[in-house]
């Protein structure tokens, strides 16, 4: 990895995308310290405090990289594009006319970007309005009146959107997916303050003996799952394929043989933010209203807040965990069926004169593929559980928040990582082969 970047800063144009990239997420961490006109940044720090045992708040903080917390310009960041995308990507399975859009390649693409874009701006509009209204009636706007709401909700709709196009543009003239990179930065901007409340809760004041041996876990712990997430990554099924050989003449045309990978973790993250979202939708939504009752709402949102699960002091509320690990499952199920189609990939297979040994062409190839695929979601869905769970058995035992080495944090830092490396990898290769036909 190192080698590769070390080629890559040697070439003229692969420098030039990434010092733009860098100098773009520069201003994004700049933008990320700019406080909003009129906004008390102590009533919010104080109150954002008060809700970090909520690991909702702890995971939008990280995604963020502190705006959030700061009541910063980018206080909403990209998370109003990342559910954009997620509802548009939905709606594409359950809308026939959107389906359409999205099968007509490249013009489709770009007509499924712009709604996206619109739809980002729709949902930063709203989570603007509602925060600006919510929390203003309760202090974190110095003088609550209509001028001051209206500046907040424009601020905040403007930061989101200048950052879904400052992604695009890296995405354009940089190096890698520009929405993915800025979140990337995000949660790599936390680690460090992660790691110093890691360093005083287990080592500052413990005894030389203590403290290296609980540095040595520390690094154990974050270490084997960045391995268990390098592992869940790569995993891949190989499934043989052969092709049929065309006669033209006297010669043979299309013979030989390749694999068809699939990926053991096929849906990626996403199982764990649609199963994060269920479960921390009441929790939020009850907070930013102030609800602080009792009765049976209340003992309902401890079930679902991640607070309690693992908790040697409320073992009954774990039951919640329980119900997070078979959303996990569904979802790992769910999102695959929407994003991978084995009666389309058999069609392929058998227009292009490709089959599986052994497999008939059409609907036997599509229903193997089904069977295999059945099999491998369920280890990818077990090996995610044990990445997604790991940060809360700590966090219930041990009483640790450090969202950015969460299972979800370094599913997205070590994905995002790898497949920027593999672009630039692309870059260097299409430079030699340029070069080679030159000379």
């Amino acid at each position: 990895m190192l080698e590769t970047v070390k080629n890559a800063f040697k070439d003229k144009e692969i420098r030039k995308r990434l010092l733009f990239t860098l100098l773009m997420l520069i201003i994004i961490r700049i933008g990320a310290e700019l406080p909003i006109p009129g906004v008390n940044r102590d009533y919010f720090s104080n109150w954002f405090a008060d809700q970090l045992s909520s690991d909702s708040f702890s995971m939008l903080d990280a995604f963020t990289g502190g705006s959030f917390e700061n009541m910063s310009i980018l206080a909403l960041n990209i998370t109003p594009y990342i559910t954009s995308s997620i509802i548009i990507q939905l709606l594409t399975i359950a809308i026939p006319k959107l389906e359409e859009i999205q099968e007509e390649g490249e013009e489709g693409r770009k007509i499924l970007t712009n709604i996206t874009r619109y739809v980002t701006i729709a949902l930063a509009l709203v989570e603007s309005l509602a925060m600006a209204i919510g929390f203003g009636r309760q202090g974190l706007l110095e003088d609550y009146n209509a001028k001051n709401v209206i500046i907040c909700v424009a601020v905040l709709t403007a930061g989101s959107a200048f950052l879904m196009w400052l992604g695009e543009r890296i995405t354009e003239s940089g190096v890698g997916n520009g929405i993915s990179i800025v979140l990337t930065i995000n949660i790599i901007s936390r680690m460090p303050q992660d790691i110093t409340s890691l360093f005083s809760q287990f080592v500052s004041g413990k005894t030389i003996a203590w403290g290296i041996l609980n540095t040595a876990i520390i690094v154990a712990v974050i270490a084997g799952m960045t391995f268990l997430v390098l592992l869940l990554n790569d995993a891949e099924r190989r499934i043989p394929v052969s092709y049929a050989r065309k006669i033209n003449g006297r010669s043979q045309l299309g013979s030989g043989s390749s694999v068809l990978p699939l990926k053991v973790n096929t849906a990626g993250v996403m199982p764990i933010i649609f199963a994060s979202s269920i479960m921390s939708f009441p929790v939020i939504i009850s907070t930013l209203a102030g609800y602080n009752g009792t009765g049976w709402w209340s003992e309902a949102l401890r079930y679902l807040s991640s607070t309690y699960w693992c908790n040697p002091s409320y073992p009954k509320y774990t039951l919640g965990l329980v119900v997070y690990i078979l959303l996990l499952i569904f979802f790992a199920y769910f999102y695959t069926s929407i994003t991978f189609n084995p009666l389309l990939i058999a069609d392929n297979l058998k227009k292009s004169g490709g089959f599986i040994p052994g497999i008939r062409p059409g609907q036997p190839t599509s229903d193997y593929l089904q069977k295999i695929l059945n099999y491998i979601i369920f280890i990818g869905a077990c090996m995610l559980i044990i990445v997604a769970v790991i940060p809360y058995l700590f966090h219930g035992l041990l009483n640790t928040d450090a969202s950015s080495f969460g299972g979800t944090s370094l599913i997205i830092v070590v994905s995002v990582v790898l497949e920027t490396v593999k672009q630039i990898e692309s870059m260097l290769q299409v430079k030699n082969y340029k070069s080679f036909l030159i000379d």
